[in-house]
């Protein structure tokens, strides 16, 4: 039996920009980076209060990345919804859907570089 999820990966074609927006749009520590056996570069991430990581890969040879539509999203907690969309978009990531009220709080999604969709959730207090 697993005890716990460890990270996440997925492809990208443009290593760098993926990084910025993570790290300058969302907020992400870069945890480490290296290049894999196969030559793959890999990058981790993780958000402030989380333990779980974001494994980015960028293996150039394998070709263009195509994001499918059953990978619906990736989905993080935000303090102020509002005050975080405003930075986003100041940032050239607008809201691509949202603001919605739910029963248990506020959502909204940007989207990613690579066509990956965000979603970003303030909980009620």
């Amino acid at each position: 039996m697993v005890t716990k999820l460890l990270h996440t990966r997925y492809r990208v074609e443009d290593l760098e920009k993926t990084i910025a927006f993570y790290k300058e749009v969302l907020g992400l520590e870069e945890v480490r980076r290296h290049k894999s056996p196969r030559g793959s570069e890999l990058v981790f991430l993780k958000a402030p209060q989380s333990e779980e990581l974001i494994e980015i890969c960028c293996y150039p040879s394998s070709g263009p990345v195509q994001v499918g539509p059953d990978l619906t999203h990736l989905a993080f907690e935000v303090e102020d919804l509002a005050a975080f969309a405003e930075q986003a978009a100041a940032k050239g990531y607008p809201l691509s859907d949202g603001p919605t009220e739910s029963s248990s709080g506020t959502f909204a999604f940007i989207d990613a570089p690579e066509g990956y969709e965000i979603e970003l959730i303030q909980y009620r207090a």
